[in-house]
C-alpha cells in the first residue's frame, strides 16, 4: 500500500433471488425523439406498377423571385406606354386616341387569352380530379364513388355526338348491381376506346412522320427542330381528343407531366437495347446509320406519345389493355425490318 492512502470499504449489495420481486423506478420523461415518416406520392406506371416518388420540395424564394422580377417589369412597361400615349397627345391628339384605342384593343385579347388559360387549366384539373377519383374508388372498393365518377366523365363528354349511345348504354346500367371494376370498366368501354384508338392512330403517324423526316434531313440541328415541333403537336392532339384544351401554361403543365411519366418509367431509355427488343437481335446492326437514327427517333416520339396519353386519359386502364410501343411503333419497324432485308 502506498504511503498516505487510506484504507476504504467497499458494500458488495447482493443479487437478489430469483423468485424475488424487483422494483424499478420509472426514469422522468426526458426530450423525445420523434421518427417522421416522409410522405411519398404513389404514381401509376405504364405497366400498372405503383411507383412511390418523394415530393419535391419547392422553395418559395424562387416564386418571390419571379413575382417581384414580373411586377417590376410590368410597371416599366406600363409607365412606358403611359409616356408614349402622353407625347402622342402633345404631338398630335388624334394619335393619342388611337393609341388609346390600341391599347384597349390589347387589353381585351390579353383578357380572352387569361381567360382561355384559366378554362384549359380549369378542363386539365378536372380530368385530373376524374382519374384520381377513379383511382381512389378502385383502390377502396366504393361503389358511390365509381357511380360518382361514372356519371362525372358522362358529363364530362356530354357534348359528343358520337358518345351518345355509349352514354345511353351506361345511363341503362346505373340502377344494375356491378362491382367498382366492372361499372369504371364499362363507362370506359364505351367512352374511351374509341378516343384510344384515335390516340394510337395519332401517336402512330406521328412516330411515322419524325421517322421518315429525320432519315431524310441532312441537318442534325432539323432532326431535334422536328422532333420537338412534332412532340408538341401531338401532345396537343392527344390533350383535344380526351378532352382537354390546354392553353400555353396548361401545355406546359401537360408536358412536364407527361416527361416525369416517361421518366419514371424509364422511356428514354431508347437505344440499342429497345430495338433490339422490337426489331430483334442484329436487324439493328444491319440497318443503315441514317435510318437506324430515324427509327430511334420515331421510337422515342412513341414513347413520348405513350406517356401523353397515360396523362391526358381521364381515367386509368381497367378493363381495356393499356397501348404497348409495338401497338404504336409496327408499322415503323416493319418498314425497318423490310429494309435491311
Amino acid at each position: 500500500m502506498t504511503s498516505g492512502q487510506k484504507p476504504r470499504a467497499f458494500r458488495i449489495t447482493p443479487e437478489p433471488p430469483a423468485n424475488a420481486s424487483v422494483t424499478t423506478t420509472p426514469l422522468s420523461p426526458g426530450p423525445q425523439t420523434r421518427i417522421v415518416e416522409e410522405p411519398f406520392e404513389i404514381v401509376d406506371a405504364a405497366d400498372g406498377v405503383a411507383v412511390p416518388v418523394a415530393p419535391k420540395r419547392r422553395s418559395p424564394w424562387g416564386a418571390l423571385f419571379l413575382s417581384a422580377v414580373g411586377g417590376l417589369v410590368s410597371l416599366g412597361i406600363g409607365l412606358s406606354v403611359e409616356r408614349m400615349i402622353a407625347d402622342l397627345f402633345q404631338a398630335a391628339p388624334w394619335l393619342g386616341w388611337v393609341a388609346l384605342a390600341l391599347l384597349g384593343l390589347a387589353a381585351l385579347a390579353l383578357l380572352a387569352i387569361v381567360v382561355r388559360e384559366l378554362a384549359g387549366l380549369r378542363r386539365e384539373r378536372k380530368i385530373e380530379r376524374l382519374r384520381q377519383s377513379a383511382v381512389d374508388a378502385l383502390s377502396t372498393r366504393d361503389h358511390t364513388g365509381a357511380q360518382a365518377v361514372v356519371q362525372a366523365l358522362s358529363a364530362f363528354y356530354a357534348d359528343r355526338d358520337t358518345l351518345s349511345a355509349g352514354r345511353a348504354r351506361i345511363d341503362a346500367a346505373a340502377d344494375a348491381i356491378l362491382d367498382v371494376d366492372d361499372r369504371i370498366g364499362l363507362a370506359e368501354h364505351e367512352l374511351l376506346s374509341g378516343l384510344d384508338r384515335q390516340a394510337r392512330n395519332a401517336i402512330a403517324a406521328s412516330a411515322k412522320q419524325v421517322s421518315a423526316v429525320t432519315a431524310l434531313s441532312p441537318r442534325a440541328i432539323v432532326d431535334v427542330a422536328f422532333v420537338v415541333f412534332a412532340a408538341v403537336r401531338l401532345l396537343r392532339r392527344i390533350a383535344a381528343i380526351y378532352g382537354g384544351r390546354p392553353g400555353f401554361l396548361g401545355f406546359l403543365r401537360l408536358a412536364r407531366a407527361a416527361v416525369a411519366h416517361l421518366t419514371i418509367t424509364g422511356g428514354m431509355a431508347v437505344g440499342e437495347s429497345v430495338m433490339q427488343q422490337v426489331l430483334g437481335l442484329g436487324i439493328a446492326a444491319r440497318i443503315s446509320a441514317k435510318l437506324g437514327e430515324g427509327v430511334l427517333n420515331g421510337l422515342m416520339t412513341a414513347r413520348f406519345g405513350l406517356a401523353a396519353l397515360n396523362v391526358c386519359r381521364p381515367l386509368p386502364f381497367v378493363r381495356e389493355a393499356p397501348p404497348r410501343l409495338a401497338d404504336v411503333a409496327g408499322e415503323l419497324l416493319r418498314a425497318a425490318e423490310a429494309e435491311s432485308k
